[in-house]
Formats: C-alpha cells, structure tokens, sequence
C-alpha cells in the first residue's frame, strides 16, 4: 500500500486522457487510491473509471475543481495519508514520477509540495513555474494577443533557474500538485470561494509562507493543455469573475505577502 492518495476532477473528459492519466499512475508504487471526482452533467465515465479501479464520485451540480479535489483531500486527512496527488486528467508520464516527487518530499522536510517541469505533448516547455501575478500581469495574459505579450516580454514567467537543481517558486499549476497533507492540516485546503483556476495560486501562496513549494526541473510530466479560457467567452469570463475573488482577498495594489514570497523568489534565483 503507498503512501500516497490521488485525485482526478472531471468534467465532459475524454476516455482516452482518463485511461492514459491513471495508467500512469499505476507505475507508481507510492501511489495508493486513485480518486475521480466526475462534475459532468451525467455519469457516463462511472463505468470506465470503476473498470480502472478507481473510487468514483459523481458532482452533477459542478461545485468547482478546487471542491472537488477537497472532497478526496478530506479522505486522504482521515486515512492519515503522508501525501495527497491533485493531477490533471490530461497530464500523464512514462516513469515512476510520483515515486520521484515523493522521495524528494521525504528528504526535505521543509518542502510542503512539488510541481515536476510541465512540457507540451511535443515535448517543449509549458513554462509553468510563476511569480506571484498582480492584476496586470492577468490583464495582459487573458486579453493581449500572444505576439504582444512576446515582445512586452514576461513579468510572470520564472525562467532563470538553474535547470539541475530544485527551485522555490511561490505559484505553481494545479495540473500537478503534489502536497504534503501535514502542512495541509495547518494551511488548509483549497479555497471553495473559486470556481476555476486561482485556486493554485492561492494555495501555493498560502503554503509557501512557512514551508518550500518546489518546482523540480529534473523530473517531468507531459499535459495536453487544454486552455478553455481562451477558446471560450464562457471560460474567460469565469476566469475574469475568480481572478477578480482572488484580488479582491488578496489585494489589488497592495498586496505585502506577493511582495515578500516574490523577492524572496528574486532574491533566491539571483544566488543561484
């Protein structure tokens, strides 16, 4: 039995990605259960995912992804669990990755979560390793076209790490999160308040006051990103109205703790 718990929060997912992910995971030893939280309308992926043996549950009303993951987390808390997997059903990999991450966590006892390097199906780099964003960064990366934020260059993006070597990073991607469920227990989990997506950085952010969130270039993943919010006025629109919950809890101009976790970031790459 690992020592390790995982969740996988659907909706309308494709059964290829969902068998690809949890193929996945079954090459890893620390890897115990395997939770799909299934937030489409129907329950047509109950099927596919109890024949992969996976605990399956099923959220018509669509709570949001960060509930969803919460529900599983819970379990995880209860089980007495060391680590808890939040992974994306559209991220998978062809080594022991988990088994990876988890030793690292094991060996540094101030690590409270890691991220692997996030690449593209093609094998380039999704550049998922971020400073804390202040509104403007957001504004620029929802609604600027790309060639215009190419040439502005990227305030948000950390790219001058040491390729070899751990990082501390204070926002890493929900696609993959692997989280340490003790410093859980004093940090808390996801914040429900968000639908979809700040809810990384908030949690990352909230983590990385008293521990290290880690971005670990040695090892990787590949994710089929899916980028709804900018193929869909729909989904931008729900990642304008959660970026607006976020700021307006965390702060707008003034926000000390952004500040601090994104000098200390400066400051740590610049030694490196």
């Amino acid at each position: 039995m690992g020592n390790t718990n995982v969740s996988i929060v659907t909706y309308n997912t494709s059964e290829r990605d969902l068998n690809r992910c949890v193929a996945s995971l079954r090459l890893c030893n620390a890897v115990d259960k395997i939770f799909v939280i299934d937030n489409s309308p129907t329950s047509r992926l109950k099927r596919i995912i109890e024949d992969l043996s996976c605990q399956y549950f099923h959220d018509p009303q669509n709570t949001g992804y960060g509930a969803g993951h919460n529900l599983a987390i819970k379990i995880s808390l209860s089980q007495e669990k060391a680590y808890h997997l939040v992974i994306n059903a559209d991220v998978y990999f062809e080594y022991p990755l988990v088994d990876s991450c988890v030793k690292f966590l094991s060996e540094n006892a101030n690590a409270g979560m890691v991220m692997p390097k996030i690449l593209n199906p093609d094998g380039s780099n999704q550049k998922l390793a971020k400073f804390v964003p202040t509104p403007f960064d957001l504004l620029v990366r929802l609604f600027l076209p790309k060639y215009i934020r190419e040439r502005m260059g990227s305030r948000l993006l950390i790219d001058r790490y040491d390729p070899s070597c751990p990082t501390f990073v204070p926002y890493l991607s929900g696609c993959f999160m692997l989280l340490r469920t003790q410093v859980l227990k004093s940090t808390g989990l996801f914040d429900e308040r968000f639908f979809m997506y700040p809810e990384d950085i908030d949690l990352t952010r909230r983590i990385a006051v008293a521990h290290d969130t880690i971005y670990l270039p040695t090892e990787f993943a590949y994710h089929s990103y899916g980028g709804a919010s900018k193929k869909s006025l729909k989904m931008l629109w729900v990642h304008a109205i959660n970026m607006i919950k976020y700021f307006n809890k965390w702060g707008w101009l003034k926000d000390d703790l952004r500040t601090q976790l994104n000098t200390k970031t400066e400051r740590l790459l610049t030694e490196n």
